[in-house]
């Protein structure tokens, strides 16, 4: 079976409409900021008509985004939405969960050292301010470390998705591992979301955040942080504003007792053209089917590999079944990646210079003549 009858093919045929970028470029930069669907920018274009035209008046059809939001990250995650907080991005919804557990001098974290900054930072500092114990460990590491590395630990923190080699961590097994120790399991969602199924009770996830603007394909500065209900009253919530207690409706109150749901960790007023926008994209991922999406995704990114490798490229990370997700990494001796990025940008072909690799990064409406022809351009 070549390269042109996935067998998965209709799924980027049909859905195709729905993002116009794909009339002027060859989108392979999900990993970073990827365009908006039609429905999602329809949605936020409503809302900013409605309060130009109306103000508030609406108000109430505003609100329905947030609960519409909370629904749908549940469903794609298998949770509840009482366990959903919508948040700025990942590096708050990290920082609300590292900073909201109790800690103490000697307590120990296991993290990864390859991780982006987002999820690796918060440790860093929490070292610095409580004594706590960080021991860091390579995505690469085997399961069989990992565990070593769990015994006696607090917390596990790890990305399902390496932004910069794409590798996929088994969650399952991590979670199992976490599970047997008693160890709070937090995933930092963001590379992977969307694309690929996580399923936060079988998976055992305490805690997980992602950012809506990547392969959730929502718009910047909106983001989603599941807390399970059995921690909610063991994570503080350390952004403490009008909305985080339980009568926030009721101004003159002065009643501090927080909500009884993940609705704690949400200090104020959220951004509710964002809410409309992430609420529809992750409607249509829902549509489609991850299972769907991620059989299409992981066969793009196995087809870049491949013909990469064949024009003399290196590949980052080694693709498997099991470890294959939306991103490849490639680079050339000789050759700068940012001057492959940009001869690459200046033919229509959106890709990402990361660390001296250009990265690319396809999602479920991208076809395999797209990545045909941005093979054909590699120099």
């Amino acid at each position: 079976m070549g390269y042109n009858d996935f067998g998965s093919q209709g799924i980027w045929s049909q859905y195709r409409h729905e993002f116009p970028v794909t009339e002027s470029l060859t989108y392979l930069n999900h990993a970073a900021v990827a365009p908006l669907a039609k429905r999602c920018s329809d949605a936020m274009k409503w809302l900013a008509d409605d309060g130009c035209l109306y103000g508030s008046l609406h108000y109430d059809r505003w609100l329905e985004s947030y609960d519409g939001l909370r629904s749908v990250t549940a469903k794609l995650i298998n949770a509840e939405p009482s366990e959903i907080a919508i948040v700025k991005n990942t590096s708050e919804g990290i920082a609300t969960v590292a900073l909201g557990l109790k800690w103490k001098a000697g307590d120990r974290i296991v993290a990864f050292r390859e991780e982006f900054p987002a999820n690796f930072y918060i440790w860093k500092k929490l070292e610095d301010w409580y004594g706590v114990q960080v021991e860091w460990l390579s995505y690469l590491d085997p399961l069989e470390r990992m565990e070593e590395a769990a015994k006696g630990a607090k917390l596990l923190a790890i990305s399902f998705v390496q932004y910069l080699s794409g590798y996929k961590a088994d969650l399952a097994a991590i979670g199992d591992i976490c599970r047997r120790h008693g160890v709070f399991f937090f995933v930092d969602a963001i590379q992977g979301m969307g694309a690929f199924p996580i399923d936060v009770r079988a998976m055992n996830i305490q805690a997980l955040a992602a950012d809506g603007h990547k392969w959730m394909l929502g718009p910047e500065g909106n983001g989603v942080l599941f807390v399970s209900q059995e921690w909610q009253n063991r994570i503080e919530p350390v952004e403490f504003g009008w909305t985080t207690v339980a009568g926030f409706n009721d101004y003159a109150s002065r009643d501090m007792a927080v909500r009884k749901d993940a609705g704690r960790y949400e200090c104020g007023t959220l951004n509710t053209v964002g809410c409309f926008g992430l609420w529809k994209a992750l409607e249509l991922i829902l549509e489609v089917g991850v299972e769907r999406i991620s059989a299409h995704v992981r066969q793009l990114g196995d087809q870049i590999a491949v013909g990469a490798r064949a024009k003399g490229y290196e590949v980052m990370a080694e693709r498997t079944a099991a470890t294959g997700a939306g991103i490849v990494s490639v680079r050339k001796p000789g050759l700068d990646a940012r001057m492959i990025h940009a001869g690459l940008k200046a033919k229509g072909i959106m890709t990402a210079p990361r660390q001296g690799w250009v990265r690319m990064s396809p999602h479920f409406y991208i076809s395999p003549a797209d990545i045909e022809r941005a093979l054909s351009e590699l120099p």
